[in-house]
């Protein structure tokens, strides 16, 4: 997988001009790139920016982001601040520049949306860090790369109805506990995410299949 730091600038950007500051810490921006990376690769076979991503106590987490902030924050293309959250200091991102999206493609931006609506508007910062312990994160060591190909440890090699069934019942009780059983600011419900991964599985296996042939 390549690297391409302009177009993980050019996420980090759009991302954060996407969603509120006060609805966008570093917890979720790391989440964003996963889901999307990953996702994007499950569909088509690469991912968006190429980036690593290594299993921390968190979820996920993306290496190259760190040193990315730094560099939009040199050149006054992103701001970043640090405000009192319950007592803990929060990071938060503000773009100061127009995102360069001429670097994705439509689909590739379609699908970031989604995933931001669904990360940032629909999930607090320790429940999308829960969702990102699936079974790819369980899978490895922490400090450890959490590899592309891992994300088809996600979608299930077979759903039966009485899966469905159950899946449902589960994520229902979530969705009450989380947000009463309706996402805040009219994001995306944790069904509905679940929903657009199954959608993505049919793809998934046509591209691990045309994977195993090269």
């Amino acid at each position: 997988m390549s690297f391409d730091k302009e177009k993980l600038k050019a996420v980090i950007l759009h991302v954060c001009a996407k969603c509120d500051p006060s609805n966008l810490g570093a917890i979720k921006l790391h989440k964003v790139l996963y889901f999307s990376d990953m996702l994007r690769y499950a569909n088509v076979g690469d991912s968006i920016t190429g980036s690593t991503y290594r299993k921390r106590p968190l979820g996920p987490t993306c290496e190259q982001l760190l040193g990315t902030l730094s560099e939009l924050q040199r050149v006054g293309a992103l701001e970043i601040t640090r405000v009192n959250y319950f007592g803990y200091l929060k990071k938060q991102f503000s773009a100061k520049v127009k995102p360069d999206t001429n670097r994705l493609s439509a689909d590739e931006l379609a699908l970031l949306d989604e995933v931001i609506e669904f990360v940032c508007d629909a999930n607090s910062a320790k429940t999308i860090s829960e969702f990102s312990h699936n079974r790819a994160w369980d899978m490895v060591e922490f400090g450890d790369i959490i590899e592309y190909k891992s994300v088809f440890q996600i979608f299930p090699i077979e759903v039966s109805e009485k899966s469905k069934e159950w899946a449902a019942s589960e994520v229902k009780q979530l969705e009450d506990k989380t947000s009463g059983g309706k996402a805040p600011l009219g994001g995306k419900l944790l069904g509905e995410f679940r929903e657009f991964i199954l959608q993505a599985r049919g793809k998934a296996r046509t591209v691990l299949g045309t994977a195993r042939l090269h």
